[in-house]
């Protein structure tokens, strides 16, 4: 299973799919982590606030694969935004890691009230001068959030993750990070599970003969997105991946369109502050 790369304005590429392991307990993660390389992920989202850091490095650690076909993110929580916070954090997370860089390092939210998440971009900046975080982005960053780091320090971010599925498409946020060059990634990309139940999903699924969960990872892909697709059952984690033989066309693109209603599943950046 070959995942397609997509290009980074660093230059540098990104799996398209990446294995997502946020709520996934420490004990766990690691067999599940060995079940996504073993079925052809070769990107791991996980960040310090998961607590599975540590898990996700012995997966590494165990699959025998070269640390050059892998790309492992992880992000820095609110209660370390500030520069020498971060930079703190960041030690850290290498060292669950058993990792001496990483290939994506995120600012996880802006965290607006605390008012520290430029500083923190500061130290971001730092890491990836220093190549320890070989790219750098964002996560949950609003337009103005974005705008507000860029101006102050002219370096635009690689990658926003941030909510992003057919309730919550972000058309306006997706033409902001295409016109500055930012890629988008997707968390939560089928409402977290809610949208698997939707008739229109299940009529489309059925009309291809896949799942509903496969009908929605190939529209992230379809769409331009960076898609993180989360499982501990290792026939899910197969089946998210194995979707790269099929196409949706212009009638379910359409159709999907007709779900957009605004609604999240997660917080508001502009309101999340959590320490």
């Amino acid at each position: 299973m070959t995942v397609p790369d997509l290009l980074m304005n660093d230059g540098r590429t990104i799996p398209q799919i990446g294995f997502g392991v946020w709520q996934v307990p420490d004990e766990i993660v690691t067999d599940a982590t060995l079940s996504a390389f073993e079925n052809g992920y070769r990107h791991v989202d996980t960040a310090a606030v998961y607590a599975n850091e540590r898990g996700v490095g012995e997966a590494i650690a165990r699959s025998g694969l070269d640390r050059e076909d892998l790309f492992i993110t992880t992000k820095v929580w609110n209660t370390d935004h500030g520069y020498d916070e971060t930079l703190a954090n960041f030690e850290t997370s290498l060292t669950l890691l058993g990792l001496d860089e990483v290939d994506l390092y995120l600012v996880h939210w802006p965290a607006p009230a605390i008012d520290r998440y430029t500083e923190t971009w500061r130290a971001v900046m730092e890491l990836h001068r220093q190549g320890r975080a070989r790219s750098i982005g964002v996560s949950n960053f609003k337009a103005h959030h974005l705008h507000r780091i860029i101006d102050e320090y002219g370096v635009v971010p690689s990658v926003n993750q941030i909510e992003l599925q057919p309730w919550l498409p972000q058309r306006e946020l997706r033409d902001l990070h295409a016109e500055l060059g930012i890629l988008t990634e997707a968390w939560s990309p089928m409402a977290s599970g809610a949208l698997i139940d939707d008739p229109l999903i299940g009529s489309i699924a059925d009309k291809h003969g896949r799942t509903p969960a496969q009908v929605m990872i190939r529209w992230h892909l379809q769409i331009g997105n960076i898609v993180l697709p989360k499982s501990i059952t290792p026939s899910r984690i197969k089946e998210n991946i194995a979707v790269f033989d099929f196409s949706l066309d212009d009638a379910d693109l359409a159709a999907i369109a007709t779900l957009e209603s605004g609604r999240r599943t997660g917080p508001d950046p502009d309101d999340f502050n959590e320490l």
